[in-house]
């Protein structure tokens, strides 16, 4: 494709931070005196905001219960990056240099709160590689509404046809969909080739080194 602008998601899609997270949640449900669940209920919404993770969670909770939660995992998760920095998948490092040697503009859209992306991003030496970064914390509507994309392609003033969305749950092809972007699923990351697939995905790969084929670099 003719390709001018990357958005890449953060969690499960460059970074494996499925076991950090995980852990986050449960021992917050443990600390809250919730049932504990299991990994899988634990990572379906990762991707989400932490807010919006537990009221898919927990639908009847007041938002008092609701602040709890999220206030208890933020603080868990952070303590647990003090001594442990997630991993990057294989072949990330590689992949971002080939991209950005292309002259193609690199970007991230996460739900991740904006201060603990950027510290994550400079652990992992990977902070250099994008000079445009949208967290949670901007004043936009969150995955699966376009608005992070349609924000990203205009501020760097790309067309969305000439953007592609990288990301490893059905709320990142969501959003770039709905932007008029091109979209990539990855499957190494928290959902099925098949919840890729069905979320509409123009391409779903089983390795991040594959994005050389589709951008043509």
């Amino acid at each position: 494709m003719r390709c001018r602008l990357v958005i890449f998601d953060y969690d499960g899609t460059l970074a494996d931070t499925r076991g950090p997270i995980v852990a986050a949640k449960q021992e917050t449900m443990r600390r809250l005196g919730l049932p504990v669940l299991d990994e899988e209920t634990c990572a379906s919404t990762i991707g989400l905001t932490a807010e919006r993770a537990f009221r898919e969670t927990y639908p009847d909770f007041s938002d008092e219960m609701i602040r709890k939660c999220v206030d208890s995992y933020r603080a868990i998760f952070e303590k647990l990056m003090e001594t442990s920095v997630p991993p990057l998948f294989p072949g990330v490092m590689e992949m971002l240099a080939g991209i950005a040697s292309s002259g193609i503009k690199l970007s991230i859209a996460s739900s991740r709160q904006d201060r603990m992306l950027t510290e994550l991003l400079k652990k992992q030496d990977l902070y250099r590689f994008f000079p445009y970064i949208l967290g949670g914390n901007a004043d936009l509507k969150l995955k699966p509404h376009p608005d992070a994309v349609i924000r990203t392609v205009t501020d760097l003033h790309v067309c969305p046809e000439e953007t592609l969305v990288v990301g490893d749950m059905p709320y990142d092809i969501l959003m770039g969909s709905r932007a008029g972007a091109v979209t990539c699923g990855v499957t190494y990351g928290n959902a099925s080739r098949e919840e890729l697939r069905e979320a509409g995905a123009d391409w779903i790969i089983d390795r991040i080194c594959l994005l050389k084929d589709i951008l043509e670099i």
